[in-house]
């Protein structure tokens, strides 16, 4: 137990890490599948790691468009990668299974009145199979998870680890900025190799960076409570820790300016537009990581 914790509300919030410290292994992928994808030849037959990766731009594009929270988006890359890590799925059918998981995780998390119409759906993302193809690979894909559609995810632990972080120290002194992390994370979904490293580790390994980025000392010593009450060796998170700054870099490096600058043409009907409540047409495929504001 984190003994400095002794709040109600940091009570409760312990209560809630342990809870999905409980569950975190439960649905996730397998990482030897995963490992089968990121060794698989890019010859056109085969699912590979870069197909993978192009797909998930894709539905954080989705994202973004609709509005959906992150944690819709984080369980629908959760989605993605069991049924991929447990199926060969061919690069062609690849559009209706990742729109699958999509809708999938929409409907178990947003609210009714904002989840869209399948045909809606479909032709916002410029797809050509019909809403009865999607219907049957929703089926296949829910049959493949078990039909657990919901499932522990790193977007959680960041939520949880923020604010037993943000209990212990006071307002004033607080400086932790949520949606950089949040944007951080999003571009780990963006590569494969994070989909093997367990839900707590990915989400603290961001925090610890960030707070060692930012020389935040004061959150140090939580961080490292953190670290100790949810198990997670040093050694796994020096190792994660580094592919995230790894891959950070990358982002914000020219190396990833070309995918960045792409824009999604959406065709959207005025009815559509008018139910969406959005007049934009174009959007970029990953988040920007919010500067710190000195």
């Amino acid at each position: 137990m984190i003994e400095v914790l002794t709040t109600t509300d940091s009570q409760k919030l312990l209560h809630q890490l342990n809870a999905l410290l409980e569950q975190e292994l439960r649905c996730q992928p397998k990482v030897c599948g995963l490992r089968l994808i990121e060794s698989a030849h890019d010859n056109g037959l085969r699912m590979t790691a870069r197909l993978r990766d192009f797909e998930v731009k894709d539905l954080l594009s989705l994202t973004q468009f609709f509005g959906f929270d992150t944690e819709t988006f984080s369980l629908a890359v959760n989605l993605l990668d069991r049924f991929l890590s447990k199926m060969k799925v061919q690069p062609k059918h690849l559009g209706c299974v990742g729109l699958s998981c999509f809708y999938l995780a929409v409907k178990s998390t947003e609210e009714e009145r904002n989840v869209p119409l399948a045909t809606d759906l479909i032709r916002i993302s410029q797809y050509r199979f019909t809403v009865s193809d999607l219907m049957r690979m929703e089926k296949i894909v829910l049959e493949k998870v078990c039909w657990k559609v919901r499932a522990t995810t790193a977007f959680q632990f960041l939520q949880l680890y923020y604010s037993l972080l943000q209990e212990n120290v006071p307002h004033e002194r607080s400086s932790l900025n949520f949606e950089r992390l949040e944007a951080q994370l999003k571009a780990c979904y963006c590569r494969i190799i994070f989909s093997k490293a367990k839900p707590s580790v990915l989400a603290l390994s961001i925090i610890a960076l960030e707070i060692q980025a930012q020389k935040y000392i004061e959150l140090t010593e939580g961080v490292e409570r953190l670290q100790k009450h949810s198990k997670i060796s040093g050694r796994d998170l020096t190792f994660w820790q580094e592919l995230v700054s790894k891959c950070l870099a990358e982002y914000s490096s020219n190396k990833c300016a070309k995918p960045n600058v792409q824009k999604l043409k959406w065709i959207v009907s005025g009815r559509t537009a008018r139910q969406l409540r959005h007049s934009y047409y174009r959007i970029t495929h990953l988040p920007t990581i919010p500067e710190m504001v000195p």
